[in-house]
């Protein structure tokens, strides 16, 4: 399975640069405006170049519903290539390959899709055929669109919560998970077992930055922090919850000890596989996005969890509840050759309930419309319910769209890799430099 996990399409940031400037060079929004016939074609043929980034199990599902849409539409052939990861997609429309429907697993890329116009404007598309938005919720209509222009859809959505393994904690003498950050590290510090010579046999939690999905961008709901200011620069340094949540997180991992956790982690089995270490029970607890029920299901089946939304910092409990969402987004590429096709695919995954709520029981992702939320067919699990709560949640948030793509998010979690082992400057100092960064790389883009 190669599900690329948040962390990771932050991570390759800057090896996706170079294909990011390609993608802008010579190429603006008003290049590639959006011309369409006044009504929609009564009958669509041709073929349509799908790119998407699902493989193997994942890849099935989402074929099962493009074979669907061809059933509705013979006249039309949809040429799927799974497998593509952002990279792969971003230097192919740059290079003018023969894309009609690109699907991301990144909202990171709408800054710079929608500004530079890789990504065509749906606004036309929209109004013809009156897609009501309001069917998707403000945090999801956020992150699809960029300083007013539309160039994206949401393909389902992720959402983040709290995994806990409910044998480990009954052994423990807890009954319940966590609501607060304080709370989160007793707990898991309690639950942290030690080998006879002092190395860690498991650990309640593991705190340390860049372990599987612990994100920076995951994090910050969790204390109502901001990433951005009203004018586009960076809030980070200026703004107290990241500061709380850095202080809290490098609390938690100088009571076990840096090297001690860095040691277990490096030890641990690969996200994606069947030894996540939350699934083999190294991990008591663990945040994650709704997608892991699936994996638990075809990979651990028996094993006893429960999940909740994560906990908030301690002066933000009115926050419990919500939780990062991010999610799967797609446009029709500035080189579409079948644009009406490609829009008419794009609608049917994004719009059709029953489309929605195929991919979702199939994916495991949160359906991103109102009428698949409710729909009776959608299989749900105690568990799984709980990311859809967090979907609904009036508290969660998301990461702003940026020209930069993630690069600010990049540019925040070097500096706290090295504030938690120690190595960084002091945490004040160190956020303003990384304001300072964030603030030159955004002039670098936008300009005066």
């Amino acid at each position: 399975m190669n599900r690329p996990s948040p962390r990771r399409r932050v991570g390759s940031f800057l090896a996706l640069a170079t294909a990011i400037t390609l993608v802008a060079s010579g190429c603006s929004a008003a290049s590639t405006s959006t011309t369409i016939d006044a009504t929609a074609p009564a009958k669509l043929t041709g073929t349509v170049s799908f790119w998407h980034f699902f493989s193997d199990r994942e890849a099935k599902v989402v074929q099962s519903v493009v074979d669907d849409f061809t059933k509705v539409n013979p006249g039309v052939k949809v040429d799927v290539h799974s497998g593509q990861d952002d990279e792969k997609l971003k230097k192919a429309i740059a290079a003018g390959n023969s894309i009609d429907l690109g699907l991301s697993y990144s909202t990171d890329i709408v800054g710079n899709f929608c500004s530079s116009g890789a990504f065509r404007d749906l606004g036309p598309y929209i109004t013809r055929d009156k897609i009501d938005l309001t069917q998707f919720n403000k945090t999801v209509r956020s992150y699809t669109e960029y300083k007013g222009t539309r160039c994206s859809m949401p393909v389902l959505a992720d959402d983040y919560g709290l995994y806990y393994n409910k044998k480990l904690l009954a052994a423990a003498g807890f009954s319940a998970p966590p609501k607060t950050l304080s709370e989160l590290k007793k707990m898991a510090l309690g639950l942290t077992t030690y080998n006879a010579d002092g190395s860690i046999k498991t650990l309640g939690f593991n705190p340390m930055m860049g372990f599987y999905e612990n994100a920076a961008s995951h994090f910050g709901p969790l204390a109502g922090a901001r990433w951005l200011s009203k004018n586009g620069n960076s809030a980070i340094g200026g703004d107290a919850a990241w500061t709380e949540l850095m202080t809290w997180q490098k609390s938690f991992i100088d009571a076990i000890g840096y090297d001690k956790v860095n040691a277990f982690t490096s030890g641990l089995g690969q996200e994606f596989s069947a030894d996540n270490a939350f699934q083999t029970g190294q991990v008591a607890m663990n945040m994650d996005g709704e997608y892991r029920t699936a994996f638990i299901d075809d990979q651990t089946p028996n094993l006893e969890y429960g999940t909740a939304p994560m906990p908030t910092a301690d002066d933000h409990t009115n926050l419990y509840g919500g939780g990062y969402i991010t999610g799967n987004i797609a446009g029709i590429s500035k080189g579409a050759k079948n644009p009406e096709a490609a829009w008419a695919l794009l609608k049917y995954l994004t719009t059709d309930t029953g489309a929605i709520v195929k991919l979702s029981n199939g994916l495991k992702n949160v359906p991103t419309t109102a009428d698949a939320l409710a729909s009776p067919d959608l299989a749900v699990t105690p568990q799984f319910k709980t990311f859809l709560d967090i979907v609904a949640n009036e508290h969660s948030g998301t990461t702003p769209p940026s020209p930069v793509g993630a690069g600010y998010q990049q540019s925040f979690e070097d500096f706290w890799h090295k504030y938690q082992s120690g190595s960084g400057s002091g945490l004040a100092a160190g956020l303003a430099k990384v304001d300072k960064d964030i603030d030159a790389s955004i002039a670098l883009t936008t300009g005066p």
